[in-house]
């Protein structure tokens, strides 16, 4: 039985971070995306967007036309470039190129996006 009673926080924690994202079917409106998800949206931005948009809490965007990733929200509900993202994100600016991401990619990014806006 004690045995039992240590497991029960470590089993609390792996349906936490094992909750789909918000927004997937059959998922609760409160559930967060797991811990994975939001790294691996880390990654992506790290490979993808860093050589000229601050991708990090506290980073300064390398480009001067590329917006910091983390006042995003101040422009758009993030959740909403899912599409964009999706299906091939264009902007204002002739240089930047253009991104199609696979839709667990998309899932990622939006997960990692929504945890870094100021």
């Amino acid at each position: 039985m004690r045995a039992s009673l240590h497991a029960l926080p470590v089993l609390l924690m792996a349906a936490c971070v094992s909750s789909p994202a918000p927004g997937r079917e059959g998922s609760s409106p409160f559930a967060l995306p797991s811990t994975a998800t939001v790294a691996e949206g880390r990654l992506l931005t790290r490979i993808h967007c860093a050589g000229c948009h601050a991708a990090e809490p506290g980073s300064e965007s390398a480009h001067k036309d590329a917006p910091s990733l983390r006042l995003i929200s101040r422009r758009y509900p993030v959740a909403s470039l899912e599409e964009s993202l999706g299906e091939g994100i264009v902007v204002g600016h002739p240089d930047m190129p253009e991104y199609r991401f696979r839709p667990e990619d998309v899932s990622a990014l939006i997960a990692y996006l929504e945890t870094i806006q100021d």
